[in-house]
């Protein structure tokens, strides 16, 4: 069986948590290096899985901070009625439920940076109060009266678009302006192929040699539906399906029939040396390609197109094929 050749491996000192691979990400992480020097509070934007978090973790180990806490924390996470406690501490008797001072997460990170994940989804209340410690860099418990100082780095991530919600009044715009000083945005996986190769690879020498798996690369097949597909989980995606195609291997290259069941369909896709195709044309040509693929069940073919039964059975009728409706 033909076996891809392998990427390029990351240089020596390249994150080894973000294996970057391609020149647009190596900007990014040289833009990394340089703010990580400062104190400057940095946004973090790109859909879920892209990596802000690895980003954020780079930064910080490589800043002044590096030997205090880097602490992260989901703001999607967290209930509107206790996030302000997570973040800014409370004491005693301050609310049902608080038998005792407690310390938010702002005085645990102090010194260290504070990573604050899905910034989008605070409450209005919290972004408030978020501000109000920005500028002071103080902190006040819930139900304390006296402020407690602290020296944190803050580092935001969003796979929303801030200023969309600003401008809809659902995120303050002194926030956003206080939050975008220095801003990275991550491109999804789909649009850094050179990336996505060689993370699979990478993956896959990690996940072997942690399994003690005696695989050695892709076929030639498999890397070219990996490069296909568009991995709408991003790198967290691709590294679980890496870890599953690992376990599920047979032979000493890593096959189609082991990677993920989402992979195995393959995408119509538009040739670099032809023109657009019709949309109509391309969906024809991938719904008859799903319900082939599930051998002619319309309802398992509906569902994993995420569609009606009833408009795929209406999409059949309209095609002049040789398949039933």
């Amino acid at each position: 069986m033909e076996r891809a050749s392998p990427g390029h491996p990351p240089q020596d000192d390249e994150p080894r948590d973000l294996h970057v691979f391609s020149a647009a990400m190596q900007r990014l992480l040289d833009k990394a290096k340089r703010v990580a020097r400062v104190d400057s509070t940095v946004l973090i934007t790109g859909e879920s899985g892209v990596g802000k978090e690895r980003l954020a973790r780079f930064i910080h180990a490589a800043s002044a901070r590096a030997r205090a806490p880097f602490i992260p924390v989901n703001c999607g996470a967290l209930t509107e009625s206790l996030i302000e406690s997570e973040l800014f501490g409370h004491v005693r008797g301050s609310f049902t439920g608080a038998v005792r001072d407690r310390a938010g997460l702002f005085e645990a990170a102090n010194g260290g940076t504070l990573m604050l994940d899905e910034i989008g989804e605070l409450p209005y209340p919290a972004q408030v109060k978020l501000l109000r410690v920005l500028q002071d860099h103080e902190v006040r418990r819930v139900g304390e009266n006296r402020q407690h100082r602290v020296n944190v780095r803050l580092i935001a991530a969003t796979n929303r678009d801030l200023a969309q919600d600003v401008a809809a009044r659902r995120f303050r715009d002194d926030l956003y302006y206080r939050l975008n000083v220095v801003k990275f945005h991550i491109p999804p996986l789909r649009e850094r192929l050179d990336d996505l190769r060689g993370l699979a690879e990478a993956f896959l020498h990690r996940l072997t040699e942690r399994m003690g798996r005696a695989i050695d690369g892709f076929s030639s097949a498999a890397l070219e539906r990996i490069l296909e597909y568009r991995w709408p989980g991003n790198i967290r995606e691709l590294e679980n399906a890496i870890e599953g195609a690992c376990a599920l291997a047979t032979g000493l290259v890593i096959d189609i029939d082991d990677l993920p069941e989402e992979l195995h369909l393959r995408p119509a896709i538009i040739a670099a040396s032809s023109v657009v195709r019709p949309l109509r044309e391309v969906e024809r040509e991938y719904i008859l390609a799903a319900l082939q693929r599930n051998g002619g069940n319309k309802a398992q073919t509906a569902e994993q197109l995420c569609i009606a039964g009833a408009t795929l059975f209406r999409k059949l009728k309209e095609y002049t094929t040789d398949v039933a409706a």
